[in-house]
């Protein structure tokens, strides 16, 4: 099951996915709110945290959620504080009860990953794309429109026909027809370079 420990919160934060299953995980920590007690209302046991990419609002309760259940986070930039182990491109890793495939999708900042599990067609795709064909902000540091461009693309083609559901770093998860709103991020990102 996933749940977003985020919905509802009133500050600026990312969406924070606890996923639960064989292994349970946390995808993003948020900032700006005390996730602790929404996480233990759910389970006691947190084997991990998964970090799309370490902006403040996705890393900002990081700290907190490793000290309070003793647990590693795993991302990209292993040279950020916030990382403790590095995911490589293409790397496989363990969600909830199935297995998602790390794609490193650099433009919204150098460090972005997505991840994708073909069994299930669920894309945790951070603040690559959101609903309504939205796209990550490229205007800060590390930013770079056309890189974005390129990894929307890669998405796309990883996920084929296989998309079931897209849940992002910031508002609704998108759960009905997701191929359609990444073919219009992947335009809209096109428009106004």
């Amino acid at each position: 099951m996933i749940r977003n420990l985020a919905k509802g919160v009133r500050t600026f934060t990312s969406n924070v996915f606890l996923v639960e299953g064989e292994t349970t995980a946390l995808v993003d920590t948020g900032a700006n709110f005390d996730v602790i007690p929404s996480i233990r209302e759910v389970t006691d046991d947190l084997d991990t945290i998964y970090i799309t990419h370490t902006h403040p609002d996705h890393i900002g309760n990081t700290d907190a959620v490793r000290e309070a259940f003793d647990v590693e986070t795993w991302g990209y930039d292993a040279d950020n504080l916030a990382v403790d182990n590095r995911i490589e491109d293409g790397e496989r890793i363990q969600i909830g009860d199935d297995v998602y495939e790390a794609i490193h999708t650099p433009g919204h900042k150098n460090d972005h990953l997505c991840f994708f599990s073909q069994g299930s067609g669920i894309c945790f795709a951070g603040d690559l794309v959101f609903a309504n064909g939205g796209f990550g902000r490229t205007d800060l540091p590390e930013g770079d429109r056309e890189a974005l461009i390129e990894s929307i693309d890669r998405l796309r083609e990883a996920v084929g026909d296989d998309l079931r559901e897209i849940h992002v770093g910031h508002g609704s998860s998108i759960v009905t027809r997701p191929q359609d709103d990444l073919e219009l991020a992947a335009r809209a990102a096109r428009v106004n370079r």
